[in-house]
């Protein structure tokens, strides 16, 4: 009984220390926040299904992430229409205002193919290293940079053209400069 109990209790520490971190990821990954807390608690349920296997082979949150994404992404793949449909409609009304940056940066992450948003995500935003990064995508270390690389083109391209605009329209607003 005392093993439940402990395993129970490390895995509960494991998730209040994980969780909202990993649905940050899932939801910078792919852009909606709904999937993303879907994705990860999924992958929380399955990582409870193994979690002896799991903390037996070290650190399980390489592992969660791995699923929790991979589920997104799934998820994302067969639900694009739908998420078509949403965007189009404009979010819910009682959805507080996300800031000019964040908004920008959410567009520009949209505009990257999903193997480039992911290491994006997992690299600059987890501060994870090339080498991890590989691992958990199952990438070579030299196509997660070439990965890499041409996400951050991307994103330079379109940050700069968004705060261009950003700045013309206060300026022509006459707002303070």
């Amino acid at each position: 009984m005392a093993t439940i109990t402990t395993a129970s209790e490390d895995f509960d520490a494991f998730y209040s220390a994980t969780a909202k971190r990993l649905v940050a990821t899932v939801y910078a990954t792919t852009g909606d926040l709904a999937e993303a807390e879907d994705a990860v608690q999924e992958a929380f349920v399955r990582a409870w299904q193994r979690w002896p296997k799991l903390t037996r082979e070290g650190d399980p949150l390489p592992w969660v992430r791995r699923v929790a994404l991979r589920l997104a992404i799934s998820t994302w793949r067969r639900t694009k229409g739908r998420m078509r449909a949403h965007f189009r409609h404009g979010p819910q009304r009682d959805v507080p205002e996300l800031s000019a940056d964040r908004v920008a940066l959410m567009a520009a992450l949209r505009q990257l193919t999903p193997d480039q948003r992911q290491v994006v995500v997992l690299h600059h935003l987890l501060d994870l290293p090339v080498e991890q990064v590989a691992r958990e995508t199952g990438a070579s270390n030299g196509a997660v940079r070439t990965r890499l690389s041409r996400a951050r083109k991307v994103l330079g391209e379109r940050l700069t053209e968004n705060d261009k605009a950003f700045r013309g329209e206060l300026s022509g607003k006459g707002a303070i400069r």
